[in-house]
């Protein structure tokens, strides 16, 4: 029996669409599914941009608080697409009222932000997924399996990438990403992040690491208006950026394995270079995510001189089935959006979590506070 599930937006920026448009394509893609989303309400203090949402996508009602939307009873899930520092208040009210929420990552500002959602969400016995979206590439799920297997041998180390331009125009506007109080530690919590957890989701636990962080554009112009994405402003109030645009940071893991996870938003001609190799005794593994639905191999006894072979993924990997009927069929980004929503609503169908939950977003905010630690004191540190 299928029922309704009715679903609210809070922030509907690009994020915000982002879920909106994997509601309403769950159906389409997972028909088996014993909940259908209802968009019931759409959450944005900027004036007009729910109204223009609800037009555009059919939210039954708008608002400018997101209060009312803790107050709602026609919603029972809501997805929490506002910016970093608003996450704690609105996660914590959300699984407090009872709904079930899917939220951005990083999930607030630090460990300490996380976990208080965590536990919030724990507490209501409600359940909880979070965006780390890159680990949904079936292309991802198969490297994991190929690791587990054994194929590669024993995996001495991994080098995790995350190379963006999105903040490198030096007039790219002063938004609340650059400021510590509502963005938190910059290209930590907006890309590291997905780092931190892809190396965990492939590897296992971090046991300690050694990082470096820089500034390279440390001032830029305040937005004279409301902004979306990563808007350019000129002609502000110059203001500092006090959060780091760059990181680098060596990595120990539990099974004794070695890693490197570095990330900058300023790097002029790399627009979503993001990817991981992972090297064994007898193989290794490599995925670029522009590239997504690729594997690059490389296995076998030779050891010296050893062929690597593409490999596309097909059905038979993660959920790429849902989407292609064969290998080299193409999927994109908004498809690992889907994905998202697909286990999210999933695991309230059912009860049980599937997909990254929020003890995976405790665990990556972790890795980056330990960075922050070790970038003030020049040495190793641990997550806590």
């Amino acid at each position: 029996m299928v029922t309704s599930l009715g679903v609210a937006v809070v922030g509907f920026g690009w994020m915000g669409r982002v879920h909106t448009q994997a509601y309403a394509r769950v159906p389409h893609h997972f028909p088996q599914l014993t909940v259908r989303p209802q968009l019931v309400s759409v959450a944005e203090d900027v004036p007009g941009r729910a109204e223009q949402a609800a037009g555009q996508f059919g939210f039954a009602s708008t608002t400018r608080d997101w209060r009312e939307v803790v107050a709602d009873p026609r919603v029972q899930a809501v997805s929490i697409t506002a910016p970093n520092f608003l996450h704690r208040e609105i996660g914590v009210a959300m699984a407090e009222a009872g709904k079930h929420i899917w939220i951005e990552k990083p999930v607030g500002l630090s460990t300490a932000d996380a976990s208080a959602v965590s536990d919030a969400v724990t507490k209501a016995g409600v359940q909880g997924a979070v965006g780390f979206n890159y680990r949904n590439a079936p292309a991802v799920e198969a490297a994991r399996d190929l690791i587990a297997s054994g194929e590669l041998g024993t995996v001495t180390h991994i080098r995790v990438r995350l190379f963006s331009d999105y903040a490198a125009h030096p007039d790219g506007a002063l938004t609340w990403r650059y400021e510590l109080e509502r963005g938190g530690h910059g290209v930590l919590g907006d890309l590291a992040s997905h780092g931190a957890d892809l190396a965990h989701h492939l590897l296992g636990d971090i046991t300690s690491l050694a990082a470096d962080t820089a500034i390279f554009l440390p001032r830029r112009a305040r937005p004279t208006g409301a902004t979306a994405g990563h808007a350019l402003a000129t002609g502000g109030e110059l203001g500092p950026v006090e959060n780091e645009d760059y990181v680098n940071c060596l990595l120990r893991f539990a099974s004794g394995a070695r890693g490197v996870l570095e990330a900058c938003r300023v790097s002029v001609g790399e627009q979503n270079n993001y990817g991981f190799e992972v090297h064994g005794t007898k193989g290794a593994v490599f995925w670029d995510f522009r590239r997504m639905n690729e594997l690059a191999v490389s296995r076998g006894t030779t050891y010296q001189d050893q062929p690597v072979t593409t490999v596309y993924v097909g059905p038979g990997d993660g959920e790429f089935g849902a989407f292609q009927p064969g290998a080299a069929n193409a999927m994109g980004y908004d498809d690992l959006k889907v994905i998202e929503a697909y286990r999210f609503l999933r695991s309230v169908a059912e009860g049980k979590p599937y997909g990254a939950t929020l003890p995976d977003a405790v665990r990556s905010a972790a890795v980056l506070d330990a960075m922050v630690r070790s970038v003030e004191s020049g040495g190793w540190a641990s997550p806590a």
